[in-house]
């Protein structure tokens, strides 16, 4: 689904390839109450960032949680919704409000049927540490 997908730009008719690289709760690298969702575009990084509440106002509205497969389709549908629309306009990260993640949690549950037919997020490297890979350091760490 939009853990791996392709989406033309809509003002350059460019063919972007993005794909899922990494879940990371933002309170570790930026002390934000968000989880941050990585994708690679065309190799460029860009980081989706949704609130944590919005896990809260999902199990409060639904009885049901956003999983981390969850987590990473909302993200990519949202990247894909911002490209096809012209608003994507390079920046390295993008904020979705509350509202906006609870509105593509149905979408992309509707879209799969159930939460159990979404698609597994893939292992990147098992060489790789992720902070490696992500290029995520805290300060005072060897890279």
């Amino acid at each position: 689904m939009y853990e791996d997908f392709k989406v033309t730009d809509r003002w350059t008719g460019e063919q972007l390839h993005c794909k899922w690289k990494g879940t990371i709760v933002a309170i570790a690298t930026r002390h934000a109450d968000a989880t941050d969702i990585r994708f690679a575009v065309n190799d460029r990084p860009v980081w989706i960032s949704l609130p944590n509440l919005a896990w809260v106002e999902q199990k409060r509205r639904t009885g049901h949680v956003i999983t981390d497969y969850l987590a990473a389709q909302i993200a990519g549908l949202y990247l894909k919704q911002a490209v096809e629309s012209g608003y994507d306009n390079g920046r390295e990260m993008y904020t979705v409000t509350v509202d906006e993640v609870l509105e593509l949690a149905d979408k992309v549950v509707h879209e799969a049927g159930h939460t159990t037919k979404l698609p597994s997020l893939p292992v990147i490297n098992e060489d790789l540490r992720p902070e490696d890979e992500m290029a995520i350091h805290l300060p005072g760490e060897t890279a």
